[in-house]
């Protein structure tokens, strides 16, 4: 199964960060996933096949959606 990220997308993971945050935003792309905790700021690059199995659910970035959300 093939992970379809976009920039920007929220990654919602099966275990919290040690600060406590579920929740991640992709800023880069490649073989390896750049994220960061929107909680406390932290970088993290994490391999696709790794955040595959750690990943619960990706909402999608509002920025793909207009300003009246269609």
């Amino acid at each position: 199964m093939v992970l379809e990220l976009n920039m920007g997308d929220v990654l919602r993971m099966k275990k919290a960060h040690p600060c406590g945050s579920l929740l991640w935003t992709v800023t880069r792309l490649g073989a390896d996933i750049g994220m960061v905790c929107q909680e406390c700021g932290r970088y993290v690059l994490m391999p696709r096949s790794q955040l595959a199995r750690r990943l619960r659910a990706v909402m999608p970035s509002d920025e793909q959606s207009g300003p009246d959300g269609v």
